[in-house]
């Protein structure tokens, strides 16, 4: 099974802090990415949202397990009433006048079996609507 995480790097012409409101701040989330009712840049804290296409939307349960304010923020990532658990990791470079987002995403061997909706091209298609279309257009 393979076992290698998806991982999208993209460079913004925003400094850090820009980026970083963008990736912890909800009203600023709900955007650009999902619309949560609550979030929270703070370890334990746990979020709920549906996505999904427009025929199946699953309600996605993460957790937040790292926070380094301006550098990290990673969460666990899982499904209601399916097997699985993953991490997804925003890490922040500070290029001076821009910076360097590098999203990762572990543990997507974990879905298998759980139908298209879950195979690895269907997460790098997500992700890299996410981050290289919606998150840059919103930053600018």
């Amino acid at each position: 099974m393979k076992t290698t995480p998806f991982v999208i790097e993209r460079t913004f012409g925003v400094p850090v802090g820009k980026v970083w409101e963008a990736i912890t701040d909800n009203q600023k989330m709900k955007q650009w990415y999902f619309d949560l009712a609550e979030f929270k840049p703070e370890t334990g804290f746990e979020f709920r949202f549906y996505g999904g296409s427009e025929d199946e939307k699953f309600l996605h349960i993460c957790r937040v397990t790292e926070v380094v304010a301006l550098k990290k923020l990673s969460y666990s990532w899982r499904y209601d009433g399916l097997p699985g658990e993953s991490l997804v990791s925003f890490e922040l470079f500070d290029e001076g006048d821009k910076t360097r987002l590098r999203l990762t995403h572990s543990g997507l061997e974990s879905f298998a079996g759980n139908g298209p909706s879950f195979e690895k091209e269907s997460f790098e298609a997500g992700w890299t609507e996410i981050i290289g279309e919606s998150l840059k257009k919103f930053l600018g």
